[in-house]
Protein backbone atom coordinates (compact mmCIF):
# COMPACT_ATOMS: atom_id res chain seq x y z
CA UNK A 1 0.00 0.00 0.00
CA UNK A 2 1.24 3.39 -0.93
CA UNK A 3 0.92 6.46 0.92
CA UNK A 4 0.98 10.56 0.12
CA UNK A 5 1.91 12.95 2.69
CA UNK A 6 1.05 17.15 2.01
CA UNK A 7 1.65 19.88 3.79
CA UNK A 8 4.70 20.10 6.72
CA UNK A 9 2.43 22.24 9.45
CA UNK A 10 1.70 20.31 12.95
CA UNK A 11 -2.05 19.48 13.06
CA UNK A 12 -3.96 22.33 15.08
CA UNK A 13 -7.47 21.23 14.71
CA UNK A 14 -9.27 20.29 17.62
CA UNK A 15 -12.75 19.18 18.31
CA UNK A 16 -14.71 20.02 21.63
CA UNK A 17 -18.07 17.90 21.07
CA UNK A 18 -19.91 18.81 17.77
CA UNK A 19 -17.45 22.25 16.77
CA UNK A 20 -13.93 21.46 15.28
CA UNK A 21 -11.65 24.86 14.95
CA UNK A 22 -8.09 25.15 14.29
CA UNK A 23 -6.22 26.85 17.28
CA UNK A 24 -5.21 30.18 15.70
CA UNK A 25 -4.88 34.10 16.78
CA UNK A 26 -6.71 35.13 14.96
CA UNK A 27 -10.55 34.84 15.37
CA UNK A 28 -13.13 32.56 13.10
CA UNK A 29 -14.90 34.48 10.10
CA UNK A 30 -15.85 31.52 8.35
CA UNK A 31 -18.19 28.67 9.97
CA UNK A 32 -19.14 26.19 7.19
CA UNK A 33 -21.70 24.14 9.18
CA UNK A 34 -22.07 20.22 7.75
CA UNK A 35 -24.60 17.68 8.88
CA UNK A 36 -24.35 18.53 12.84
CA UNK A 37 -20.69 19.27 12.97
CA UNK A 38 -19.48 22.99 12.74
CA UNK A 39 -16.33 24.39 11.61
CA UNK A 40 -15.13 27.39 12.69
CA UNK A 41 -12.70 28.52 10.22
CA UNK A 42 -10.77 31.59 8.80
CA UNK A 43 -11.70 32.80 5.05
CA UNK A 44 -7.97 33.04 4.50
CA UNK A 45 -6.52 30.32 3.35
CA UNK A 46 -9.49 28.36 2.48
CA UNK A 47 -11.55 31.21 0.08
CA UNK A 48 -8.12 31.89 -1.80
CA UNK A 49 -8.19 28.01 -2.99
CA UNK A 50 -12.19 26.84 -2.93
CA UNK A 51 -13.94 27.97 -5.80
CA UNK A 52 -17.52 27.22 -4.47
CA UNK A 53 -16.46 29.15 -1.17
CA UNK A 54 -15.32 32.39 -3.63
CA UNK A 55 -19.11 32.14 -5.11
CA UNK A 56 -20.61 31.98 -1.56
CA UNK A 57 -18.30 34.61 -0.47
CA UNK A 58 -18.49 37.33 -3.21
CA UNK A 59 -21.37 39.38 -1.62
CA UNK A 60 -19.58 39.56 2.09
CA UNK A 61 -17.45 42.10 2.81
CA UNK A 62 -14.10 41.06 4.21
CA UNK A 63 -14.73 41.77 8.07
CA UNK A 64 -17.89 39.76 7.91
CA UNK A 65 -18.10 36.49 9.78
CA UNK A 66 -19.72 33.91 7.03
CA UNK A 67 -21.90 31.12 7.62
CA UNK A 68 -22.63 28.57 5.08
CA UNK A 69 -24.13 25.17 5.06
CA UNK A 70 -22.42 22.55 3.02
CA UNK A 71 -24.31 19.58 4.02
CA UNK A 72 -24.30 17.96 0.72
CA UNK A 73 -20.27 17.80 0.32
CA UNK A 74 -19.33 14.56 -0.74
CA UNK A 75 -17.70 12.60 2.13
CA UNK A 76 -19.13 14.64 5.05
CA UNK A 77 -17.30 16.61 7.03
CA UNK A 78 -14.14 13.93 7.31
CA UNK A 79 -13.56 14.76 3.91
CA UNK A 80 -14.11 17.96 4.25
CA UNK A 81 -11.87 18.51 7.00
CA UNK A 82 -8.97 16.53 4.52
CA UNK A 83 -9.36 19.74 2.03
CA UNK A 84 -9.20 22.83 5.24
CA UNK A 85 -6.29 21.00 6.35
CA UNK A 86 -4.58 21.15 3.01
CA UNK A 87 -5.60 24.61 2.70
CA UNK A 88 -4.26 25.19 6.24
CA UNK A 89 -1.25 23.81 5.15
CA UNK A 90 -1.54 21.04 7.79
CA UNK A 91 0.10 18.05 6.83
CA UNK A 92 -2.30 15.04 5.85
CA UNK A 93 -2.09 11.44 4.77
CA UNK A 94 -3.46 10.61 2.05
CA UNK A 95 -4.10 6.48 1.05
CA UNK A 96 -6.43 4.57 -1.11
CA UNK A 97 -8.83 4.06 1.99
CA UNK A 98 -8.85 8.30 1.82
CA UNK A 99 -8.73 9.14 -1.41
CA UNK A 100 -12.20 8.80 -3.04
CA UNK A 101 -13.55 10.89 -0.64
CA UNK A 102 -10.88 13.45 -0.60
CA UNK A 103 -10.86 13.64 -4.09
CA UNK A 104 -14.82 14.01 -4.12
CA UNK A 105 -14.80 16.89 -2.25
CA UNK A 106 -11.95 18.65 -3.30
CA UNK A 107 -14.34 18.69 -6.59
CA UNK A 108 -17.37 19.75 -5.15
CA UNK A 109 -15.32 23.14 -3.40
CA UNK A 110 -13.58 23.04 -7.06
CA UNK A 111 -10.48 22.83 -5.63
CA UNK A 112 -8.73 23.36 -9.21
CA UNK A 113 -5.85 24.35 -10.75
CA UNK A 114 -7.85 27.36 -12.57
CA UNK A 115 -8.84 28.78 -8.96
CA UNK A 116 -5.03 28.77 -7.88
CA UNK A 117 -2.17 26.66 -8.74
CA UNK A 118 -0.67 23.29 -7.47
CA UNK A 119 -4.31 22.81 -5.90
CA UNK A 120 -5.73 19.98 -3.82
CA UNK A 121 -7.10 18.05 -7.51
CA UNK A 122 -3.97 18.19 -9.35
CA UNK A 123 -2.13 16.82 -6.41
CA UNK A 124 -5.13 13.71 -5.93
CA UNK A 125 -4.69 13.09 -9.47
CA UNK A 126 -0.92 12.62 -9.75
CA UNK A 127 -1.54 10.63 -6.60
CA UNK A 128 -4.43 8.48 -7.96
CA UNK A 129 -2.54 7.53 -11.68
CA UNK A 130 0.92 7.13 -10.10
CA UNK A 131 0.50 5.37 -7.13
CA UNK A 132 -2.99 4.00 -6.61
CA UNK A 133 -3.58 2.89 -10.06
CA UNK A 134 -0.37 1.26 -10.40
CA UNK A 135 -1.21 -0.88 -7.27
CA UNK A 136 -2.71 -4.01 -6.94
CA UNK A 137 -4.36 -3.79 -3.57
CA UNK A 138 -4.29 -0.11 -4.02
CA UNK A 139 -6.97 -0.06 -6.67
CA UNK A 140 -8.98 -2.88 -5.00
CA UNK A 141 -9.02 -0.74 -1.77
CA UNK A 142 -9.83 2.44 -3.60
CA UNK A 143 -13.03 0.77 -5.88
CA UNK A 144 -14.20 -0.98 -2.01
CA UNK A 145 -14.33 2.65 -1.20
CA UNK A 146 -16.65 3.82 -4.19
CA UNK A 147 -19.79 1.97 -2.80
CA UNK A 148 -20.34 5.46 -0.15
CA UNK A 149 -20.15 7.67 -3.08
CA UNK A 150 -21.26 5.79 -6.02
CA UNK A 151 -22.26 8.77 -8.01
CA UNK A 152 -19.37 10.75 -7.49
CA UNK A 153 -17.16 7.97 -8.20
CA UNK A 154 -18.93 7.17 -11.27
CA UNK A 155 -19.29 10.38 -12.61
CA UNK A 156 -15.51 11.27 -11.95
CA UNK A 157 -14.76 8.25 -13.46
CA UNK A 158 -13.05 6.68 -10.34
CA UNK A 159 -14.94 3.08 -10.61
CA UNK A 160 -13.60 3.17 -14.27
CA UNK A 161 -10.30 3.25 -13.95
CA UNK A 162 -10.07 1.00 -11.12
CA UNK A 163 -11.78 -1.77 -12.56
CA UNK A 164 -9.25 -1.17 -15.87
CA UNK A 165 -6.40 -1.27 -13.54
CA UNK A 166 -7.73 -4.54 -12.07
CA UNK A 167 -8.77 -6.31 -15.06
CA UNK A 168 -5.64 -5.69 -16.66
CA UNK A 169 -3.60 -6.99 -13.95
CA UNK A 170 -5.55 -10.05 -13.82
CA UNK A 171 -5.14 -10.79 -17.32
CA UNK A 172 -1.21 -10.52 -16.83
CA UNK A 173 0.86 -13.82 -17.41
CA UNK A 174 1.55 -15.58 -14.19
CA UNK A 175 4.90 -14.98 -14.68
CA UNK A 176 5.14 -11.17 -14.90
CA UNK A 177 2.82 -11.13 -11.54
CA UNK A 178 5.51 -9.31 -9.32
CA UNK A 179 3.21 -7.62 -6.95
CA UNK A 180 2.18 -8.92 -3.65
CA UNK A 181 -1.05 -10.61 -3.33
CA UNK A 182 -3.15 -12.64 -0.97
CA UNK A 183 -3.22 -16.45 -1.25
CA UNK A 184 -3.63 -18.47 2.07
CA UNK A 185 -5.38 -22.02 0.21
CA UNK A 186 -4.87 -25.00 2.67
CA UNK A 187 -1.21 -26.26 1.85
CA UNK A 188 -0.18 -23.57 -0.10
CA UNK A 189 3.17 -22.34 0.67
CA UNK A 190 4.39 -19.81 -1.72
CA UNK A 191 8.14 -20.22 -0.47
CA UNK A 192 7.80 -24.23 -1.88
CA UNK A 193 6.09 -22.34 -5.33
CA UNK A 194 8.04 -20.94 -7.82
CA UNK A 195 4.80 -20.27 -10.30
CA UNK A 196 2.11 -18.13 -9.28
CA UNK A 197 -0.83 -19.77 -9.17
CA UNK A 198 -3.67 -19.03 -11.74
CA UNK A 199 -6.57 -17.94 -9.39
CA UNK A 200 -3.76 -15.57 -7.04
CA UNK A 201 -6.07 -13.02 -7.74
CA UNK A 202 -9.51 -14.26 -6.32
CA UNK A 203 -9.00 -13.99 -2.69
CA UNK A 204 -8.48 -9.97 -3.16
CA UNK A 205 -10.71 -9.59 -5.46
CA UNK A 206 -13.03 -11.11 -2.73
CA UNK A 207 -13.27 -8.10 -0.75
CA UNK A 208 -15.17 -6.21 -2.89
CA UNK A 209 -18.81 -5.47 -2.53
CA UNK A 210 -20.91 -7.81 -4.75
CA UNK A 211 -22.05 -5.36 -7.67
CA UNK A 212 -18.23 -4.41 -7.59
CA UNK A 213 -17.30 -8.04 -7.80
CA UNK A 214 -19.62 -8.74 -10.74
CA UNK A 215 -18.07 -5.88 -12.86
CA UNK A 216 -14.91 -7.50 -12.02
CA UNK A 217 -16.00 -10.84 -13.46
CA UNK A 218 -18.07 -9.77 -16.24
CA UNK A 219 -14.76 -7.62 -17.23
CA UNK A 220 -12.68 -10.42 -17.27
CA UNK A 221 -14.77 -12.44 -19.24
CA UNK A 222 -15.83 -9.61 -21.69
CA UNK A 223 -11.87 -9.07 -22.36
CA UNK A 224 -10.55 -12.69 -23.15
CA UNK A 225 -12.29 -15.66 -22.78
CA UNK A 226 -10.82 -17.07 -19.27
CA UNK A 227 -11.28 -21.19 -18.23
CA UNK A 228 -14.68 -21.47 -16.58
CA UNK A 229 -12.88 -23.65 -14.23
CA UNK A 230 -11.26 -20.25 -13.19
CA UNK A 231 -14.03 -18.37 -12.84
CA UNK A 232 -15.42 -21.07 -10.82
CA UNK A 233 -12.75 -20.70 -8.41
CA UNK A 234 -13.35 -17.30 -8.10
CA UNK A 235 -17.33 -17.62 -7.47
CA UNK A 236 -16.20 -20.16 -4.87
CA UNK A 237 -13.83 -17.99 -2.64
CA UNK A 238 -16.34 -14.78 -2.90
CA UNK A 239 -18.83 -17.57 -1.70
CA UNK A 240 -16.75 -18.92 1.17
CA UNK A 241 -16.06 -15.27 2.19
CA UNK A 242 -19.68 -13.92 2.70
CA UNK A 243 -22.28 -16.73 2.79
CA UNK A 244 -22.39 -18.56 5.91
CA UNK A 245 -21.75 -22.24 6.59
CA UNK A 246 -24.84 -24.86 6.62
CA UNK A 247 -22.52 -28.07 6.01
CA UNK A 248 -21.42 -28.96 10.18
CA UNK A 249 -24.54 -27.68 12.23
CA UNK A 250 -27.91 -26.58 11.78
CA UNK A 251 -27.77 -22.12 11.94
CA UNK A 252 -29.95 -20.26 14.41
CA UNK A 253 -33.34 -18.79 12.98
CA UNK A 254 -33.16 -15.62 15.49
CA UNK A 255 -35.15 -12.61 14.69
CA UNK A 256 -34.20 -8.97 15.00
CA UNK A 257 -34.36 -6.51 12.00
CA UNK A 258 -30.52 -6.70 11.74
CA UNK A 259 -30.26 -10.49 11.39
CA UNK A 260 -32.96 -10.11 8.58
CA UNK A 261 -31.36 -7.02 7.10
CA UNK A 262 -27.90 -9.30 7.05
CA UNK A 263 -30.07 -12.54 5.73
CA UNK A 264 -31.44 -10.17 2.90
CA UNK A 265 -27.71 -8.89 2.05
CA UNK A 266 -26.45 -12.44 2.09
CA UNK A 267 -29.76 -13.67 -0.57
CA UNK A 268 -28.39 -10.76 -2.80
CA UNK A 269 -25.20 -12.24 -3.01
CA UNK A 270 -26.16 -16.00 -3.49
CA UNK A 271 -28.45 -14.95 -6.27
CA UNK A 272 -25.55 -13.10 -8.09
CA UNK A 273 -23.35 -15.96 -7.56
CA UNK A 274 -25.82 -17.93 -8.68
CA UNK A 275 -26.22 -16.28 -12.11
CA UNK A 276 -22.89 -15.83 -12.91
CA UNK A 277 -21.94 -19.38 -12.86
CA UNK A 278 -21.19 -20.49 -16.11
CA UNK A 279 -23.04 -22.51 -18.35
CA UNK A 280 -19.98 -24.91 -19.28
CA UNK A 281 -20.06 -28.35 -16.88
CA UNK A 282 -18.03 -28.72 -14.21
CA UNK A 283 -16.99 -24.75 -14.13
CA UNK A 284 -17.65 -25.30 -10.36
CA UNK A 285 -17.98 -28.56 -8.62
CA UNK A 286 -20.97 -30.34 -7.35
CA UNK A 287 -20.17 -30.07 -3.89
CA UNK A 288 -20.17 -26.22 -4.16
CA UNK A 289 -23.22 -26.36 -6.00
CA UNK A 290 -24.84 -28.70 -3.79
CA UNK A 291 -23.44 -25.98 -0.51
CA UNK A 292 -25.12 -23.46 -2.32
CA UNK A 293 -28.66 -24.87 -2.58
CA UNK A 294 -28.55 -25.65 1.45
CA UNK A 295 -27.29 -22.15 1.70
CA UNK A 296 -30.63 -21.00 -0.29
CA UNK A 297 -32.83 -23.18 1.82
CA UNK A 298 -31.19 -21.54 5.02
CA UNK A 299 -31.61 -17.86 3.47
CA UNK A 300 -34.93 -18.47 1.84
CA UNK A 301 -33.89 -17.85 -1.39
CA UNK A 302 -35.95 -16.95 -4.41
CA UNK A 303 -37.76 -20.67 -6.48
CA UNK A 304 -35.82 -19.18 -9.00
CA UNK A 305 -32.73 -19.52 -8.04
CA UNK A 306 -33.47 -22.84 -6.32
CA UNK A 307 -34.90 -24.55 -9.33
CA UNK A 308 -31.80 -22.90 -11.38
CA UNK A 309 -28.95 -24.87 -8.58
CA UNK A 310 -31.55 -28.02 -8.66
CA UNK A 311 -31.19 -28.28 -12.04
CA UNK A 312 -26.97 -27.61 -12.68
CA UNK A 313 -26.60 -29.89 -9.88
CA UNK A 314 -28.75 -32.70 -11.71
CA UNK A 315 -26.03 -32.14 -14.64
CA UNK A 316 -23.30 -32.99 -12.28
CA UNK A 317 -24.98 -35.35 -9.65
CA UNK A 318 -22.38 -38.19 -10.93
CA UNK A 319 -19.48 -36.49 -9.87
CA UNK A 320 -20.67 -36.58 -6.20
CA UNK A 321 -19.45 -37.95 -3.33
CA UNK A 322 -20.95 -38.88 0.08
CA UNK A 323 -19.56 -36.08 1.77
CA UNK A 324 -21.24 -33.79 -0.72
CA UNK A 325 -24.48 -34.93 0.01
CA UNK A 326 -24.37 -34.83 4.30
CA UNK A 327 -25.85 -31.27 4.49
CA UNK A 328 -28.24 -30.33 8.20
CA UNK A 329 -31.79 -29.13 7.45
CA UNK A 330 -32.72 -25.81 7.09
CA UNK A 331 -35.92 -26.20 8.13
CA UNK A 332 -36.77 -25.06 11.73
CA UNK A 333 -40.13 -27.12 11.81
CA UNK A 334 -37.81 -30.41 10.56
CA UNK A 335 -36.90 -32.60 13.52
CA UNK A 336 -34.29 -34.59 11.39
CA UNK A 337 -31.09 -33.67 10.77
CA UNK A 338 -30.29 -34.73 7.62
CA UNK A 339 -31.38 -32.89 4.41
CA UNK A 340 -32.82 -35.35 3.24
CA UNK A 341 -35.33 -33.66 0.25
CA UNK A 342 -32.28 -31.37 -0.85
CA UNK A 343 -30.49 -34.97 -2.18
CA UNK A 344 -34.30 -36.06 -3.12
CA UNK A 345 -34.81 -32.68 -5.66
CA UNK A 346 -31.48 -33.30 -6.97
CA UNK A 347 -31.75 -36.98 -7.62
CA UNK A 348 -35.48 -36.11 -9.04
CA UNK A 349 -33.34 -33.30 -11.72
CA UNK A 350 -30.66 -36.32 -12.51
CA UNK A 351 -33.56 -38.97 -12.90
CA UNK A 352 -35.46 -36.60 -15.79
CA UNK A 353 -32.50 -36.11 -18.00
CA UNK A 354 -31.23 -39.44 -17.36
CA UNK A 355 -34.67 -41.06 -18.38
CA UNK A 356 -34.76 -38.15 -21.32
CA UNK A 357 -31.06 -39.37 -22.95
CA UNK A 358 -31.22 -43.30 -22.29
CA UNK A 359 -34.71 -44.67 -23.46
CA UNK A 360 -33.48 -48.26 -23.90
CA UNK A 361 -30.27 -48.46 -22.03
CA UNK A 362 -28.15 -51.31 -22.71
CA UNK A 363 -25.96 -53.53 -19.83
CA UNK A 364 -22.55 -51.98 -21.06
CA UNK A 365 -24.05 -48.34 -21.97
CA UNK A 366 -22.83 -45.18 -20.17
CA UNK A 367 -25.99 -44.08 -18.75
CA UNK A 368 -26.48 -47.42 -17.47
CA UNK A 369 -23.16 -47.33 -15.65
CA UNK A 370 -23.98 -43.88 -14.51
CA UNK A 371 -27.36 -44.68 -13.06
CA UNK A 372 -25.95 -47.54 -10.89
CA UNK A 373 -22.96 -45.11 -10.00
CA UNK A 374 -25.88 -42.98 -8.23
CA UNK A 375 -27.47 -45.90 -6.97
CA UNK A 376 -24.51 -46.96 -4.78
CA UNK A 377 -24.01 -43.42 -3.92
CA UNK A 378 -27.84 -43.29 -3.01
CA UNK A 379 -27.55 -46.67 -0.88
CA UNK A 380 -24.57 -45.44 1.19
CA UNK A 381 -26.35 -41.93 1.94
CA UNK A 382 -29.52 -44.00 3.28
CA UNK A 383 -27.27 -45.91 5.51
CA UNK A 384 -26.00 -42.51 6.75
CA UNK A 385 -29.40 -41.16 7.42
CA UNK A 386 -30.75 -44.03 8.54
CA UNK A 387 -28.68 -43.21 11.56
CA UNK A 388 -31.07 -39.87 12.28
CA UNK A 389 -33.27 -41.39 14.90
CA UNK A 390 -35.66 -38.61 13.78
CA UNK A 391 -35.61 -39.51 10.53
CA UNK A 392 -39.38 -40.28 8.73
CA UNK A 393 -39.49 -43.81 7.37
CA UNK A 394 -41.82 -42.02 4.68
CA UNK A 395 -38.51 -39.89 3.89
CA UNK A 396 -36.26 -42.99 3.51
CA UNK A 397 -38.61 -44.88 1.56
CA UNK A 398 -39.67 -42.43 -1.06
CA UNK A 399 -35.71 -41.90 -1.85
CA UNK A 400 -34.84 -45.28 -2.31
CA UNK A 401 -37.97 -46.02 -4.50
CA UNK A 402 -36.88 -43.30 -6.43
CA UNK A 403 -34.36 -44.99 -8.22
CA UNK A 404 -35.19 -47.12 -11.34
CA UNK A 405 -34.55 -50.53 -10.69
CA UNK A 406 -31.42 -50.97 -13.16
CA UNK A 407 -29.74 -48.15 -10.78
CA UNK A 408 -29.14 -51.36 -8.07
CA UNK A 409 -27.07 -54.07 -9.76
CA UNK A 410 -27.55 -56.14 -6.44
CA UNK A 411 -29.56 -55.00 -3.04
CA UNK A 412 -26.80 -55.41 -0.29
CA UNK A 413 -26.44 -51.48 0.11
CA UNK A 414 -30.22 -50.98 0.62
CA UNK A 415 -30.66 -53.69 2.87
CA UNK A 416 -27.70 -52.68 4.94
CA UNK A 417 -29.93 -49.47 4.78
CA UNK A 418 -33.32 -51.30 6.31
CA UNK A 419 -31.61 -53.16 8.42
CA UNK A 420 -29.45 -49.65 10.27
CA UNK A 421 -32.79 -47.69 10.33
CA UNK A 422 -34.66 -50.74 12.39
CA UNK A 423 -31.73 -51.23 14.58
CA UNK A 424 -31.33 -47.47 15.29
CA UNK A 425 -35.94 -47.40 15.32
CA UNK A 426 -36.73 -50.25 17.52
CA UNK A 427 -40.08 -49.01 17.95
CA UNK A 428 -41.04 -49.30 14.47
CA UNK A 429 -44.71 -50.97 13.55
CA UNK A 430 -45.01 -53.97 11.81
CA UNK A 431 -46.62 -52.33 8.75
CA UNK A 432 -43.04 -49.91 8.72
CA UNK A 433 -41.31 -52.59 8.49
CA UNK A 434 -43.30 -54.55 5.60
CA UNK A 435 -43.35 -51.00 3.85
CA UNK A 436 -39.50 -51.21 3.89
CA UNK A 437 -39.19 -54.63 3.30
CA UNK A 438 -40.95 -54.77 0.27
CA UNK A 439 -38.40 -52.99 -1.43
CA UNK A 440 -35.67 -55.51 -1.36
CA UNK A 441 -35.82 -57.94 -4.14
CA UNK A 442 -33.96 -61.18 -2.66
CA UNK A 443 -32.96 -62.49 -5.82
CA UNK A 444 -30.29 -59.53 -5.55
CA UNK A 445 -28.71 -60.30 -2.62
CA UNK A 446 -25.44 -61.80 -1.83
CA UNK A 447 -25.13 -65.26 -0.36
CA UNK A 448 -23.27 -63.54 2.28
CA UNK A 449 -26.19 -60.86 3.22
CA UNK A 450 -29.09 -63.60 2.64
CA UNK A 451 -27.21 -65.43 5.44
CA UNK A 452 -27.44 -62.92 7.61
CA UNK A 453 -31.12 -62.04 6.80
CA UNK A 454 -31.67 -65.67 7.38
CA UNK A 455 -30.84 -65.13 11.11
CA UNK A 456 -31.74 -61.29 11.41
CA UNK A 457 -34.70 -60.77 13.75
CA UNK A 458 -35.13 -57.57 12.93
CA UNK A 459 -36.67 -58.77 9.76
CA UNK A 460 -40.52 -59.60 9.33
CA UNK A 461 -41.58 -63.39 8.65
CA UNK A 462 -42.33 -62.76 5.05
CA UNK A 463 -38.91 -61.62 4.35
CA UNK A 464 -37.24 -64.15 5.58
CA UNK A 465 -39.24 -66.54 4.30
CA UNK A 466 -38.48 -64.86 0.37
CA UNK A 467 -34.80 -64.74 1.53
CA UNK A 468 -35.21 -69.14 2.81
CA UNK A 469 -36.90 -69.53 -0.45
CA UNK A 470 -34.71 -68.09 -2.77
CA UNK A 471 -31.88 -69.21 -1.12
CA UNK A 472 -32.45 -72.64 -1.63
CA UNK A 473 -33.17 -71.48 -5.34
CA UNK A 474 -29.81 -70.57 -5.48
CA UNK A 475 -28.37 -74.09 -3.98
CA UNK A 476 -30.49 -75.91 -5.99
CA UNK A 477 -29.32 -74.10 -9.82
CA UNK A 478 -25.76 -74.16 -8.37
CA UNK A 479 -26.14 -78.44 -8.49
CA UNK A 480 -27.59 -78.94 -12.21
CA UNK A 481 -25.15 -80.24 -15.02
CA UNK A 482 -27.40 -79.14 -17.73
CA UNK A 483 -26.21 -76.75 -20.35
CA UNK A 484 -27.07 -72.94 -19.15
CA UNK A 485 -29.52 -72.27 -21.93
CA UNK A 486 -31.88 -74.79 -21.44
CA UNK A 487 -31.14 -74.67 -17.68
CA UNK A 488 -32.84 -71.16 -17.45
CA UNK A 489 -35.37 -71.92 -20.64
CA UNK A 490 -37.10 -74.51 -18.33
CA UNK A 491 -36.44 -72.95 -14.86
CA UNK A 492 -37.55 -69.63 -15.58
CA UNK A 493 -41.56 -70.91 -15.81
CA UNK A 494 -41.24 -72.91 -12.77
CA UNK A 495 -39.39 -69.94 -10.71
CA UNK A 496 -42.36 -67.95 -11.59
CA UNK A 497 -45.11 -70.06 -10.41
CA UNK A 498 -42.67 -71.06 -7.58
CA UNK A 499 -42.45 -67.63 -6.38
CA UNK A 500 -45.99 -66.66 -6.93
CA UNK A 501 -47.11 -69.91 -4.71
CA UNK A 502 -44.49 -69.52 -2.36
CA UNK A 503 -45.72 -65.44 -2.12
CA UNK A 504 -49.80 -66.86 -1.83
CA UNK A 505 -48.79 -69.17 0.85
CA UNK A 506 -46.64 -66.78 2.96
CA UNK A 507 -49.13 -64.39 2.56
CA UNK A 508 -52.24 -66.75 3.66
CA UNK A 509 -49.69 -67.68 6.68
CA UNK A 510 -48.54 -64.56 8.09
CA UNK A 511 -52.44 -63.73 7.70
CA UNK A 512 -53.45 -66.30 10.21
CA UNK A 513 -50.88 -66.34 12.56
CA UNK A 514 -50.67 -62.76 12.64
CA UNK A 515 -53.43 -62.78 16.02
CA UNK A 516 -52.31 -65.84 17.76
CA UNK A 517 -48.28 -65.90 16.66
CA UNK A 518 -46.06 -64.33 18.98
CA UNK A 519 -42.22 -62.84 18.23
CA UNK A 520 -40.63 -65.91 19.79
CA UNK A 521 -42.73 -68.75 17.70
CA UNK A 522 -42.18 -66.82 14.48
CA UNK A 523 -38.32 -67.46 15.22
CA UNK A 524 -38.74 -71.10 16.04
CA UNK A 525 -40.88 -71.28 12.84
CA UNK A 526 -37.90 -69.73 11.16
CA UNK A 527 -35.84 -72.58 12.96
CA UNK A 528 -37.69 -75.59 11.69
CA UNK A 529 -37.58 -73.86 8.27
CA UNK A 530 -33.87 -73.58 8.07
CA UNK A 531 -33.51 -77.25 8.93
CA UNK A 532 -35.56 -78.42 6.28
CA UNK A 533 -33.72 -76.72 4.08
CA UNK A 534 -30.20 -78.49 5.36
CA UNK A 535 -32.02 -81.55 5.15
CA UNK A 536 -33.58 -80.51 1.99
CA UNK A 537 -29.59 -79.84 0.58
CA UNK A 538 -28.35 -83.34 2.13
CA UNK A 539 -30.64 -85.63 -0.42
CA UNK A 540 -29.86 -83.80 -3.52
CA UNK A 541 -26.87 -85.87 -3.65
CA UNK A 542 -29.08 -88.85 -3.77
CA UNK A 543 -31.88 -87.57 -6.49
CA UNK A 544 -31.54 -88.63 -9.75
CA UNK A 545 -30.36 -85.01 -12.32
CA UNK A 546 -32.79 -83.69 -14.64
CA UNK A 547 -35.33 -81.47 -15.40
CA UNK A 548 -37.97 -83.35 -13.06
CA UNK A 549 -35.76 -83.31 -9.92
CA UNK A 550 -35.12 -79.49 -10.30
CA UNK A 551 -38.59 -78.68 -10.29
CA UNK A 552 -39.81 -81.15 -7.77
CA UNK A 553 -36.79 -79.06 -5.53
CA UNK A 554 -38.22 -75.59 -6.52
CA UNK A 555 -41.52 -76.59 -4.95
CA UNK A 556 -40.24 -78.25 -2.04
CA UNK A 557 -41.38 -74.54 0.16
CA UNK A 558 -44.69 -75.38 -0.85
CA UNK A 559 -44.99 -78.73 1.06
CA UNK A 560 -43.17 -77.13 4.38
CA UNK A 561 -46.10 -74.52 4.06
CA UNK A 562 -48.51 -77.07 3.36
CA UNK A 563 -47.48 -78.97 6.41
CA UNK A 564 -47.45 -75.38 8.16
CA UNK A 565 -50.92 -74.96 7.52
CA UNK A 566 -52.28 -78.27 8.24
CA UNK A 567 -50.72 -77.76 12.19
Amino acid sequence: MKFMKIGTKPDTFYTEEATRTVISDIPSDLTIRINNVCFLLHKIPLVPKCGLLQRLCSDADDSDIVTIDLHDVPGGEDAFELCAKFCYGITINLGAHNFVPAFCAAKFLRMTESIEKGNFVLKLEAFFNSCILEGWKDSIVALQTTIKLPEWSENLGIIRRCIDSIVEKILTPTSKVSWSYTYTRPGYIKKQHQSVPKDWWTEDVSDLDIDLFRCIITAVRSTYIPPPQLIGEALHVYACRWLPDTTKSRPLHSSGSQTEESREKCRRILEAIVSMIPSDRGSVSIGFLLKLLSIANYLGASPVTKTELIRKAGLQFEEATLNDMLFPSQLPTDQHFYDIDLVAAVLESYLVLWRRQSPLPTDNSHMVRSIRKIGKLIDSYLQVVARDVNMPISKLVSLAEALPDVAREDHDGLYKAINIYLKEHPDVSKADKKRMCRMLDCQKLSPEVRAHAVKNERLPLRTVVQVLFFDQESGSRSTTHKPESITRARQAPIEAEAKEECDKKVQNEVTKSSSRVTETSEREIQKRMEAKMVRGDSEKGKERKGETNSTAKMMEPKQVFQRRSSR
